[in-house]
């Protein structure tokens, strides 16, 4: 079965379900570029017609293959797919906020979530919900590059290759959100109170910590494999405590606070705006950082001596912290 009736059977399943979320538009999209490229075809022959110089039929379709980009054909399709991979993206960490939530709630809201659950057993919905986002992520970000595949097959210029990088650039690439890393780790949590006898599709997802590396594994269908690193860049251990800035790198927090000179107790959000990320220098990147809670409880039940000893580790570190500043405080007020 081709992409596109996959792709389609996917979208009539979700409005079966009610969920009213953005999708690439990919049927009307390959039209636009199957218009686009009859056209140039009806153009060339035109021209070959009045006498210019052609070869065989082979090299005639490597040239409309060659064409460059295409003023009308760019306007109706690069704009459209922009504004779509935002609102994909943009729902997309919107619903997985909400549900992640539901599952690390803080105080009051942690109380009523597991009050509830005492007249209500929610998990098996969360964790349906949990695969609807995962699919939902899977399926546009697959569509998204056959669209550009299919573009870069007619055009063949430096236009798509420009999008792409502005997509990557603007954080619009879905595979790339840290919230789908924060989704696999909680599916994973689910995964593992139920015994690990969970039996949906995405059930070979792995968090592996190794002296040669950390790295979650995300296995999906159709032979698509996703890794993330779960190495800090600074530290070079694995992160404790992970926090993704808005340029999508991860680090622990009190690494990415000795980076924006802060201190570890005052947390990442007292960074100025100015504070530029250790790795990619980008500026304001600590405004909209992602605190990943359940990639935390995730090695917080996996490997319970580590996240132990690091726990300890950045504990009296913030004492420390914590006993400099307030000395430091009292000298200021005292005139020292």
């Amino acid at each position: 079965m081709k992409f596109g009736e996959t792709f389609m059977e996917y979208l009539q399943a979700e409005e079966g379900l009610d969920k009213f979320s953005p999708h690439v538009e990919y049927k009307r999209l390959k039209k636009v570029l199957k218009s686009c490229r009859a056209c140039r075809a009806a153009a060339l022959k035109e021209s070959n017609s009045n006498g210019e110089q052609h070869e065989d039929h082979e090299n005639e379709n490597s040239a409309i293959c060659q064409l460059e980009s295409c003023q009308l054909c760019d306007q109706n399709f690069f704009a459209e797919l922009k504004k779509e991979a935002s609102d994909i993206a943009g729902c997309f960490s919107s619903r997985v906020r909400r549900l992640l939530q539901l599952h690390t709630a803080p105080g009051i809201q942690k109380y009523l979530v597991t009050l509830r659950q005492c007249f209500k057993n929610d998990q098996q919905a969360m964790m349906q919900e949990c695969q609807i986002l995962i699919e939902y992520a899977m399926m546009n970000a697959i569509a998204m590059q056959k669209i550009l595949k299919k573009y870069d097959k007619v055009h063949c210029s430096v236009t798509g290759r420009n999008f792409k990088s502005k997509m990557r650039s603007e954080r619009l690439e879905i595979l790339q959100s840290p919230w789908l890393i924060e989704l696999g780790a909680l599916y994973m949590n689910f995964n593992e109170s139920n015994g690990g006898k969970s039996n949906v599709i995405f059930s070979q997802f792995s968090c592996n910590l190794s002296d040669t590396g950390s790295i979650m594994t995300l296995k999906f269908p159709d032979s698509v494999k996703l890794e993330y690193d779960l190495t800090c860049p600074i530290c070079l251990d694995t992160v404790f405590n992970p926090y993704a800035l808005s340029c999508g790198h991860l680090f622990c927090k009190s690494c990415a606070c000795t980076a924006a000179s802060v201190m570890i107790f005052q947390g990442i959000k007292a960074a100025s705006d100015v504070s530029k990320c250790p790795v990619c220098r980008e500026v304001g990147t600590y405004a909209n950082a992602v605190h990943m809670l359940e990639l935390d409880l995730l090695q917080k039940k996996r490997f319970k001596q580590y996240w132990k000893e690091r726990h300890a580790s950045e504990r009296a570190e913030m004492v420390k912290q914590s006993k400099i500043y307030w000395d430091n405080q009292t000298r200021y007020a005292v005139g020292f």
